[in-house]
């Protein structure tokens, strides 16, 4: 985890390998782009169990090397404190949002806001699809999506 006191983000999805750690390494980028990656702290988490101390997946890393992106994260899932550590817990689909708000509802000072990623997206693309079973043009639609979600984000928040 990066970034000092200020603003906090985490980003969700099923097994924290393909969509999260990307949406987290994207973000990461713009904050430090926009020199404001020191007022966040930014990390990504998984809802389930499936992936917990691996890498993220090698297709997306490569679609990250492809865009100059630098992407370094062990999958972890989502802990109780994560709730009242972030101010935003933001996840890519339905199913996550479900687990997360399901969670949110067992931790007494919950505090996050959680929401849809793509609830950013300028295109209204809700859902960012898993790219897992897909081919390198899933994790690069992921990856666009993302970036576009991201930069509104970022915006809003700063």
């Amino acid at each position: 985890m990066a970034g000092g006191s200020g603003k906090s983000v985490l980003f969700v999805c099923l097994g924290n390998i393909c969509r999260s750690p990307i949406a987290e390494a994207v973000f990461r980028k713009m904050a430090t782009d926009s020199g404001v990656v020191d007022k966040w702290r930014i990390d990504s988490a998984a809802t389930s169990t499936y992936e917990i101390g691996n890498p993220p997946d090698h297709r997306g890393q490569a679609c990250m090397k492809r865009h100059g992106v630098s992407m370094r994260h062990v999958a972890r899932q989502v802990t109780k404190e994560d709730f009242t550590k972030f101010d935003y817990i933001l996840c890519m689909d339905e199913s996550n949002l479900r687990d997360l708000n399901r969670k949110a509802n067992s931790v007494k000072s919950a505090q996050a806001k959680i929401e849809l990623l793509g609830s950013y997206d300028p295109e209204e693309q809700l859902i960012i699809q898993d790219p897992y079973y897909g081919s390198d043009k899933d994790f690069e639609k992921v990856y666009e999506q993302c970036v576009r979600c991201c930069k509104a984000f970022l915006e809003k928040n700063s």
